[in-house]
């Protein structure tokens, strides 16, 4: 698993960086702070999730579908996961093939058209 976002100050993302939506996630990429060594981050907040161990599964939720999904991530950006109430309501295979959606989009889009780019693009097409 890629290293998370711990800071608050690197969850702050502009209205223009690369972003996908689902009814279960909203996830924004940003330019990696550390090329390098991309990171995730992941936002589920009381205001969605009254309760903590519903914030916990949805964090949970969203670091399986990532795992499962991580080879679609692009090395130049760090991922911001937030939790959408729906996720609660949704199976591990649904939650996977929306998360595989939303990368693919951000590596379809937004990506720099590298070789490793393009290879991960074609090999996950289907």
């Amino acid at each position: 698993m890629r290293d998370t976002i711990k800071s608050h100050d690197d969850f702050h993302t502009a209205d223009s960086d690369p972003s996908a939506r689902s009814p279960y996630f909203f996830v924004r990429a940003k330019p990696a702070r550390f090329p390098d060594n991309p990171r995730v981050g992941f936002m589920v907040t009381k205001r969605t999730f009254k309760l903590a161990v519903h914030r916990n599964r949805a964090k949970r939720l969203m670091r399986d579908w990532v795992q499962f999904n991580s080879i679609l991530m692009v090395p130049e950006f760090d991922y911001i996961f937030t939790g959408r109430a729906d996720i609660l309501n949704t199976d591990r295979e649904t939650g996977r093939a929306a998360m595989g959606r939303a990368l693919k989009h951000i590596l379809r889009k937004y990506a720099p058209k590298t070789p490793n780019n393009l290879a991960r693009l074609i090999k996950h097409t289907s």
